[in-house]
């Protein structure tokens, strides 16, 4: 399936090479902006390792790739007969939907691809196998068009002229290719309005910094790059008018989870009485879930602090 509706900005953050027997090819996010570098997921460890490690990130982008891992997974082990299969199938979606807790598309995609596979139950290994693909490659396809009209409708929120913030990469490296969050700034810029973004760094991994500067200047969008420290005062300076950001997770009641930080930056924006904008699609909602305090959050490995892309900023043994 060819991804149709593309937009000639959209960026292929990743895409599924070949049939049944092909492998899932994707940007390694860690090298950027430095080094732009593809890598092959041949085996579902390797796709395992990618979401782990931040190779591909954001909750839409994470969904699509757990659900292609799944396909790469299939390729071997499945056995003659379909209960084999199938039980391929739940090990493989169990072992996927334990590297990355928080962003609930890897759990919504995993189930789709499971409660497609126990709705056909008398396919055969090689047609299931082949409907699964399918589905993934639709599960992008959707996440595509959803990112297509998040920009066209938080588009109209903005005014020509804006400054607005964002936080982390909620773009088309965090998505199939159109964004979330920046998917408004694009579709802005598009239409004219020639706003001006700022992005926090967003410590400790820096996504704001490496990844959302790049994309922009892609674009030849305006930005400004800014400490996390910062929100409060180009706030207090009147240079933000709106901020919008993506989501991890999005409970019954409205509550959000994005990335740390996000919710420092929410209460500035409240106090300076500026809009604040989640934009996501409707595969970030978790139903079952009815206020966020009950979303499960990601601890992550203290050398991401304190050992930052490979150099020593702290004392050993701190807490």
């Amino acid at each position: 399936m060819n991804m149709q509706n593309r937009m000639e900005s959209d960026i292929a953050t990743m895409r599924w090479v070949g049939g049944t027997d092909g492998f899932l090819q994707m940007i390694d996010q860690t090298l950027l902006p430095t080094e732009f570098r593809e890598i092959e997921c041949r085996d579902v460890e390797t796709v395992w390792e990618a979401i782990k490690k931040l190779r591909v990130r954001g909750a839409p982008a994470i969904g699509i790739a757990a659900a292609y891992g799944l396909v790469v997974a299939l390729q071997t082990g499945t056995g003659s007969e379909r209960p084999d299969f199938d039980q391929r199938l739940t090990e493989a979606a169990t072992y996927l939907a334990e590297s990355r807790p928080t962003a609930v598309n890897l759990f919504w995609a995993l189930d789709r691809l499971q409660n497609l596979a126990a709705g056909l139950p008398t396919l055969s290994n090689e047609e299931m196998h082949t409907r699964l693909l399918e589905e993934a490659q639709r599960i992008e396809q959707e996440d595509l068009e959803m990112c297509h009209k998040i920009g066209r409708v938080g588009a109209e929120l903005l005014t020509a002229g804006d400054g607005v913030l964002t936080h982390c990469n909620a773009g088309g490296l965090a998505t199939s290719g159109g964004g979330t969050a920046l998917a408004v700034f694009f579709e802005a810029a598009r239409q004219g309005k020639e706003i001006r973004v700022y992005a926090d760094e967003t410590r400790p991994l820096m996504q704001g910094a490496r990844l959302t500067t790049w994309e922009l200047m892609q674009r030849q969008i305006p930005v400004t790059l800014i400490t996390d420290s910062m929100a409060g005062w180009v706030m207090q300076e009147q240079k933000i008018q709106a901020v919008v950001t993506g989501a991890d997770r999005i409970a019954a009641n409205g509550d959000a989870a994005n990335k740390i930080g996000t919710y420092s930056v929410a209460l500035l924006a409240s106090l300076h009485e500026i809009p604040f904008y989640i934009a996501a699609p409707s595969s970030t909602f978790d139903l079952s879930l009815a206020s966020g305090s009950q979303i499960p959050i990601e601890e992550r490995l203290p050398e991401e602090i304190t050992h930052g892309f490979g150099k020593q900023t702290a004392p050993e043994g701190v807490d």
